[in-house]
């Protein structure tokens, strides 16, 4: 694996790839280092950073960058039901739950959402609750705030 810690408007952001592939992307709080990894800005690393910056500068609204997650496939199932979400709107953890057919699993959305091992790029922080209160994220919720903000989506706080 390799991976890259970089400054970005909302702090420090570590980008790893495996193979070719986006796997994670971790908050200034989950900075890692392993003797094992490889630390160094690829074209795949260096390619993701610009559109996370292009994102956060608000001139990209849809990225385009190979990902691979790792996890269950049912978190797999929710992940991939959070491409649906355009820029600049939410869907609750019910909504969620009903468009991967299992309509009584809003809580276990829930618990995948909080696994998405890449924030942002997985809108993750477009999923709020059925009263339209912001929940978790592991950025913070003043993140989240600021991302759907961003995004042009008024949270209050």
């Amino acid at each position: 694996m390799n991976y890259y810690t970089k400054q970005t408007q909302i702090g420090f952001i570590t980008i790893s790839e495996e193979k070719g592939f986006i796997t994670s992307l971790k908050f200034k709080n989950e900075v890692y280092k392993s003797k094992w990894d490889k630390y160094f800005l690829s074209e795949i690393l260096n390619d993701a950073f610009n559109q996370l910056d292009e994102y956060l500068s608000g001139k990209r609204t849809v990225f385009n960058l190979p990902l691979n997650p790792h996890g269950t496939k049912f978190q797999q199932k929710v992940w991939s039901s959070l491409f649906s979400i355009p820029y600049g709107e939410t869907r609750s953890y019910k909504d969620i739950a009903e468009k991967i057919g299992n309509k009584d699993s809003s809580r276990a959305v829930g618990l995948a959402n909080n696994k998405n091992p890449i924030p942002i790029f997985i809108p993750c922080h477009r999923v709020i609750s059925s009263t339209g209160d912001l929940s978790g994220y592991s950025g913070g919720l003043e993140l989240k705030r600021q991302l759907l903000s961003l995004e042009g989506f008024n949270a209050t706080p």
